[in-house]
């Protein structure tokens, strides 16, 4: 597998740490309110990354973590008279909502900040104790020009950067490129005992002491969206290689942004969109369907016409599934003439899935794949086929459909059960030429979404 490095600038092949295993950052959201649909990309895209490297036989540790003490979760708390805690559980338990909407694993640790103040305070101590960072006032700094690399992951000079515009400058710090690791206690807000006073960590801190209690000193990926690149992964990696004196992750993964209507997403332009608001008009698997049918690296465009579009694309994946559940009960015994190239037309397109995940994690060219695949298997089961056919090509497709997180809302059976009951009523009716109450079953369907289509092999039915 080869993957786009942000570090290197270029695709290199995927060599984990330790042969067989493979340890994930991803940066979680801040828990401060509902996450908006760019929240929800990264979210999507790097569970498929997670998806696929399990699929491919890596035991994967997958570490997404929750900010939940932060400036807007302790303005939200004061806006709302409560406590910032209370603000954070309330959109950890949103988060888990959308989450599984989206069909999203749950991660294999979901740390949050607040209970890992202590290992941030013995990562900024070390800091202080190389020289890395110091004291003022009860706050905590970084000095960025001591870390000769400052720079390597945005490929920008030290020269370059403008302070002024990109990180807050304070009368405090020796240098304005200088960056909190901890902040002095204020009145009312949640702080901790330190060696510097009472008082509560910065930002970037958070991430880099969650990796180093549940990763490690060293990890294979570290992904999030393009906006973390500067300064808050950069910083990650100066605060990160400076206590430890290794490298703080071999491959950076950064995903493109959202537009909306062909404009950036943004509160001021009245087009800012949380995921549940989407997923109310359209449901959720529309909008994973949407974060994966482009390159994770390319922006996407959210709008009402694309997520239709992205609605009846999961229309006909779920119809090849639904066509494959018929075809089984009507599945002839013996293997038949054609199995043997059927066979080998799947196995070529899983091949051609492989090819373009390991291509950097192409999804776009790997649904591709996956339509390619429900085309042939749609036009090999118009006639009865073999049940080891049927079979071969329901698990190849289910472990496609799996890597990508899709297809997710199949039915648990029970609304199978009544659909099947409905109809034999109806075939009942038909027999005894009693017409209107096999159209009054039939309309009784369509009010549940499902069509009916009379073919040689009995009713096939299929939803809306």
């Amino acid at each position: 597998m080869k993957i786009y490095n942000t570090l290197t600038r270029q695709k290199e092949e995927f060599v984990p740490i330790e042969p067989g295993k493979v340890k994930i950052y991803a940066c979680g959201p801040t828990v401060y309110n509902y996450i908006h649909i760019g929240n929800a990309r990264p979210i999507c895209v790097f569970d498929t990354l997670r998806r696929y490297l399990e699929y491919r036989g890596y035991e994967v540790t997958f570490v997404q973590n929750f900010t939940d003490i932060d400036d807007k979760l302790i303005k939200k708390a004061a806006e709302e008279g409560i406590t910032v805690k209370e603000v954070a559980e309330r959109y950890i338990k949103e988060y888990e909502v959308d989450a599984k909407g989206l069909g999203v694993k749950e991660a294999t640790f979901h740390p949050r900040a607040t209970e890992t103040v202590d290992t941030i305070i013995e990562i900024v101590k070390t800091l202080e104790d190389k020289g890395y960072a110091y004291a003022k006032n009860g706050d905590v700094y970084f000095r960025t020009k001591k870390f000769q690399d400052y720079g390597k992951l945005s490929h920008m000079p030290l020269e370059e950067l403008d302070a002024g515009n990109r990180i807050d400058v304070s009368d405090q710090k020796e240098d304005a490129l200088d960056f909190v690791l901890w902040k002095a206690a204020k009145p009312g807000e949640p702080a901790w005992e330190s060696p510097w006073g009472m008082g509560r960590p910065g930002w970037h801190i958070e991430c880099t002491a969650m990796i180093h209690k549940y990763l490690g000193d060293t990890i294979d990926i570290h992904c999030g969206g393009n906006d973390l690149v500067f300064p808050h992964h950069e910083n990650e990696i100066a605060q990160g290689e400076c206590c430890t004196g290794k490298p703080y992750a071999h491959y950076w993964m950064h995903n493109g942004f959202i537009n909306v209507d062909n404009r950036k997403m943004s509160k001021s332009l009245g087009n800012f969109f949380t995921t549940r608001e989407v997923a109310e008009k359209f449901g959720y698997e529309p909008i994973k369907f949407m974060m994966l049918q482009a390159h994770y690296r390319s922006p996407i465009n959210y709008s009402y016409d694309v997520i239709e579009q992205c609605k009846a694309s999961l229309a006909r994946l779920y119809n090849c599934r639904e066509n494959m559940d018929f075809a089984l009960k009507n599945a002839l015994p013996e293997a038949g003439e054609g199995d043997e190239a059927f066979f080998a037309a799947i196995d070529n397109r899983v091949a051609q899935f492989v090819e373009a995940m390991d291509d950097d994690l192409n999804t776009a060219d790997g649904i591709a794949a996956l339509f390619e695949m429900a085309r042939e298997i749609n036009t090999y089961l118009s006639e009865p086929r073999s049940k080891a056919a049927v079979e071969y090509a329901a698990k190849k497709f289910d472990e496609l459909a799996d890597v990508l997180g899709l297809l997710y809302n199949r039915d648990d059976g029970s609304l199978d059960a009544q659909v099947e009951e409905l109809i034999a009523k109806r075939q009942e009716a038909r027999k005894n030429k009693d017409f209107k109450t096999a159209d009054a079953i039939r309309d009784q369907l369509a009010d549940m979404g499902i069509v009916l289509k009379d073919t040689p092999q009995g009713v096939q039915w299929s939803r809306k």
